[in-house]
């Protein structure tokens, strides 16, 4: 069986960590291709994207040109929103039916699983793979009072430290200071953010 890891996220630029994120996890789960799904319009985000999603789907495409096992999914952006988890794993699961899929996510999405829309399809749906920082209280059992089950499709994962500091808010805001965010993110999306002018102040 086929065994699919599912990384949502804005991208907004795609940088470094979300490339050391995915690889660490291919890694540790034993994965056999890691989906990169950029959100449409997430529900859960008020601020939403900086960008559309047409660039931000053409920079994550050259961010994983160069790994095999990484790919783009634009689930979330080839259907009208709101997009929930469930859905998109529900459709991603219709694409490849034979596979075990693992969604990714952080401590903060686990701890604010409960308030998640249709939260039991989603979590009965797939594994979710838990990224928890150094010395963060998250534990797999935290909601089985509410969410009975929930633990035994949790796998916490310790994550690479680069992965979690690094952020795109971090990456934009030294772009709009005129500070260089080369090796932050690649070389590839680098060239684009200078060709298109984008996150200038």
């Amino acid at each position: 069986m086929q065994r699919i890891g599912i990384l949502g996220g804005t991208f907004d630029p795609p940088h470094i960590g979300h490339l050391i994120l995915a690889e660490y996890t291919l890694e540790a789960l034993e994965l056999d291709r890691v989906l990169f799904v950029p959100v449409g319009d997430h529900p859960h985000k008020a601020a939403r994207t900086r960008n559309e999603v047409h660039p931000r789907v053409a920079m994550l495409r050259l961010a994983v040109q160069d790994n095999d096992k990484f790919e783009v999914s634009t689930v979330d952006v080839d259907r009208p929103g709101p997009h929930y988890s469930a859905d998109t794993v529900a459709i991603i699961q219709s694409q490849y039916p034979q596979a075990s899929l693992h969604f990714v996510m952080g401590a903060d999405n686990l701890r604010s699983l409960p308030t998640w829309t249709r939260v039991v399809e989603f979590y009965q749906s797939c594994r979710l793979a838990v990224m928890r920082r150094e010395g963060e209280d998250i534990k797999a059992d935290m909601h089985d009072h509410l969410l009975p089950g929930l633990s035994g499709k949790i796998d916490l994962i310790d994550p690479p430290l680069l992965s979690v500091w690094l952020s795109s808010t971090s990456v934009v805001e030294r772009i709009r200071q005129g500070r260089s965010v080369r090796y932050l993110v690649p070389d590839a999306v680098l060239h684009y953010i200078r060709e298109h002018g984008i996150y200038q102040p």
